[in-house]
Order: structure tokens, then C-alpha cells, then sequence
């Protein structure tokens, strides 16, 4: 894991194409920008922990790999 110090208006680039930047900083947390190709998925980890936990509830079968995705309809990301 890499650990940065950042402020507002400071970037980080992961690969090639995604930019995440920091928007607002303040006590009630970070507000943070993403900016990635539209092949690319980005979740909340809790929605993903959630759905996780709710199939575990249900009883659905299958450990790891991608379920959760199908579960919520696949990438959520605005198509033009």
C-alpha cells in the first residue's frame, strides 16, 4: 500500500489512464475526484462489502471473483 500526503487540487495517476483528484479536504473527511476510462469499474468498497454480506445472508453460493458485479448490474459508469 502506498501512503501519500496530499492536498487540495493535487492529483495521484495510476496506469495510464486513471486520475484520482483531491477535491475538498475537512473534518468530516477527503472528497476525492476520479477520472478513468469508461472500461474501468469504480465501487465504494462498503457498497461491495454489503452486497457481499447480503448474499452471505441469502445463502447464495461462490467465494470471491467478480458475483458482486453481476449483482449490481455490471459497471456503473455514465455511457455517452
Amino acid at each position: 500500500m502506498l501512503i501519500l500526503g496530499r492536498k487540495v487540487g493535487d492529483t495521484i495517476l495510476i496506469g495510464d489512464g486513471i486520475r484520482v483528484v483531491v477535491l475538498a479536504c475537512d473534518r468530516k473527511g477527503v472528497r476525492l475526484g476520479i477520472e478513468a476510462p469508461n472500461d474501468v469499474t469504480i465501487l465504494r468498497g462498503e457498497i461491495v462489502s454489503d452486497i457481499a454480506a447480503e448474499n452471505q445472508r441469502a445463502g447464495a453460493v461462490g467465494s470471491g471473483g467478480q458475483e458482486w458485479l453481476q449483482v449490481i448490474g455490471g459497471p456503473r459508469r455514465d455511457e455517452p
